[in-house]
């Protein structure tokens, strides 16, 4: 008659729903903080973000004037109806060509580009190009027309730079090329900015930098703070967009969800070494025994080197306890001490110790008497001391 010895389904049951609904708590909680947090942004020069390299303060100072701060990270915000509205492009991220049309043919009145890369200058602002220099942080004047730049007056500036054509208006820059340059296309301003540090906040309180960033993004009732990430609708500029991608973006969040969720459980419920639980031996063996058991296996096999080795072994640790000689200390050494306190032949003790193995069980037996008498006279020397 077998027995089985897999788990029933009620036992397995029972084993796993702890850990199925930890893994479900995990993955609710994930998902519940992604859709609080959807429509916020993080990251540099981001207006959530309240690191010296965000720009959270500028987004609070815009809305103290009453303009609405929209952060998003989603391409589809940057492509919808721009009526009454402006746009602002952060630097982070990549976008395609075809994503850059895309925005190019929303009605946008008012874009601006922080630094842009060479696709959004040519789709966006056609004849402004990256001048390929960076200019040194200091407090520079505007040195033009702009009406933003001449309120905003001295502004901390430092970044890329940018060269324009002769219509633009070209602010805070080496004489040659600028870090902001507006332009006005097809009833369109388009700003280029490559002073991003200017409206961190660890640089808005500096100068007139916060007068600068007013005037230039606060002229629409609401403004969308987009922050392009890798999510472009397509990166293959080959051919046309046939759609939506087979996997969603968001796809990805909940895979990442789910792997920390198994990973916490695998830490919870995996294997652990802990301490040495004694087990009760189901037969007690006498140390008499077990030392009988082993000589008749030295015995049966004809090991005598084994056996003496054992043996001298055993009686060094006695004498190495007694006297208190190093363990590893030089068998000449060794020797020299015993005979000094024991006043026997070192040549004898030597040969006691450290000899060869013995060629027969009569050599091995008359080796064993002699090491025991040489522990005895050992002890004995001791207790008379």
């Amino acid at each position: 008659m077998s027995t089985p010895v897999g788990r029933s389904v009620g036992e397995g049951w029972r084993a796993l729903r702890v850990p199925l609904l930890v893994t479900g708590a995990i993955v609710l909680g994930v998902v519940i903080l992604m859709v609080a947090t959807a429509a916020r942004t993080s990251g540099p020069f981001s207006p959530d973000s309240s690191e010296a390299s965000g720009a959270k303060a500028l987004a609070t100072l815009l809305e103290d004037h009453g303009v609405q701060v929209t952060g998003t990270e989603n391409l589809d915000d940057a492509v919808g109806s721009g009526a009454d509205r402006a746009l602002l492009i952060g630097p982070s991220g990549s976008l395609s060509s075809s994503d850059w049309r895309r925005i190019a043919s929303s009605g946008w009145d008012h874009l601006i580009l922080v630094r842009p890369d060479r696709e959004a200058l040519e789709t966006l602002a056609p004849g402004i190009e990256n001048a390929s220099s960076t200019l040194p942080a200091g407090s520079r004047s505007p040195d033009c027309a702009l009406p933003a730049a001449v309120k905003a007056g001295t502004v901390t500036v430092r970044g890329t730079t940018y060269s324009a054509p002769s219509e633009a208006e070209s602010c805070y820059g080496d004489g040659v090329n600028a870090t902001v340059i507006r332009m006005e296309r097809d009833d369109r301003i388009v700003d280029v900015i490559g002073t991003q540090q200017t409206f961190t906040n660890a640089e808005l309180a500096e100068d007139g930098n916060a007068a600068l960033a007013l005037n230039l993004l606060g002229t629409h009732p609401e403004l969308v703070w987009y922050l392009p990430q890798y999510e472009s609708s397509t990166f293959d500029d080959a051919g046309e967009d046939d759609g939506p991608p087979l996997i969603p973006p968001d796809v990805r969040y909940i895979a990442w969800a789910l792997a920390f969720a198994l990973l916490v459980v695998a830490l919870w419920r995996g294997r652990r070494l802990g301490p040495v639980v004694p087990e009760p031996l189901p037969v007690v063996v006498h140390a008499a025994e077990t030392t009988e058991g082993r000589a008749r296996l030295y015995r049966r096999s004809r090991a005598r080197d084994r056996a003496a080795a054992a043996l001298r072994e055993s009686a060094l640790g006695k004498i190495y306890k007694v006297h208190g000689i190093p363990r590893r200390a030089e068998p000449n050494a060794v020797v020299s001490a015993l005979a000094a306190r024991t006043g026997l032949d070192p040549a004898m003790l030597y040969d006691i110790l450290y000899g060869g193995p013995p060629v027969d069980d009569a050599a091995l037996l008359s080796l064993s008497d002699a090491l025991q008498v040489l522990t005895q006279e050992v002890a004995r020397d001791v207790h008379d001391r």
